[in-house]
């Protein structure tokens, strides 16, 4: 069979290699979680844009878009619906790809992979958290905090001490054997942080973590994802529209219509 040509920038997953630095954030700057000026981007998008097609019309969502995030920066993007927020988060997440414009994410571009090494790259390097938790329901917490770590080499017992390590984390060893119809609202999306981080990947990417949870739930969650930038050196990336989430973020992008509007430290 004829090799993609694309494959041979791509790195292979390193499955058996997974090592979970959530205890520490040793290299990761001075001030995790603050930009510094001796951070390294993580993240660079340069003249990206994104169109979709519905029929023979054409939708712009993203125009030449330029952007950079640094290692262990907690960014917020904001916007009304339809602003491209949510395209732009799955674009740096290699979820998307871009009709046009480059994205390299962790040293790697990652635009121009082909299928089978961009799902390797995200495995290895992005973690997701949605708004609607996305747990299996006939899985128990441990189980679905696994999921990700069957794409490795590891075997059962290194498994389980990852899943062990990620719930001990985010405050639920004690509900590991609880089915998510057994959970709450909060504790579902703390099942979806440990299932995010289980890996130890290089971004922690959001959509809406908060959107569908109460005030109480959805602080302790922002207190979990802030901890987790502030303590442990993760990058969070976290598209939201409640101010008060935002707030918590060490910085703030607006966008409108596709395009960074307005940027606050």
């Amino acid at each position: 069979m004829k090799r993609d040509p694309r494959d041979a920038s791509a790195a292979e997953p390193d499955g058996g290699n997974l090592h979970v630095r959530i205890q520490g954030g040793p290299g990761r700057g001075n001030r995790p979680g603050l930009l510094n000026s001796e951070a390294a981007a993580i993240v660079k998008l340069h003249g990206v844009d994104k169109v979709f097609h519905r029929g023979d019309e054409e939708i712009h969502v993203l125009g030449g878009l330029d952007l950079e995030i640094l290692a262990g920066d907690f960014l917020a993007l904001m916007g009304p619906s339809g602003s491209g927020k949510s395209t732009l988060l799955n674009l740096i997440g290699g979820l998307d790809r871009p009709t046009q414009g480059r994205i390299d994410v962790a040293g790697q571009r990652i635009d121009d992979l082909s299928e089978r090494n961009l799902a390797a790259w995200r495995a290895r390097h992005v973690g997701l958290v949605f708004q609607f938790y996305n747990l299996m329901p006939v899985l128990t917490a441990e189980r679905n905090v696994e999921l990700p770590l069957l794409l490795t080499h590891l075997n059962a017992r290194e498994r389980r001490r990852h899943v062990d390590l990620a719930l001990e984390v985010v405050g639920l060893t004690h509900r590991k054997s609880h089915y998510p119809r057994m959970l709450s609202g909060g504790e579902q999306q703390r099942v979806g942080i440990a299932r995010a981080i289980v890996s130890d990947p290089t971004l922690l990417l959001c959509d809406e973590p908060t959107g569908d949870l109460d005030r109480k739930s959805g602080d302790e969650v922002l207190d979990l994802l802030a901890a987790l930038n502030r303590d442990h050196g993760k990058t969070v990336v976290m598209v939201t529209h409640d101010p008060r989430a935002a707030a918590r973020a060490a910085r703030t992008l607006h966008m409108d219509s596709g395009r960074l509007v307005e940027a606050e430290a």
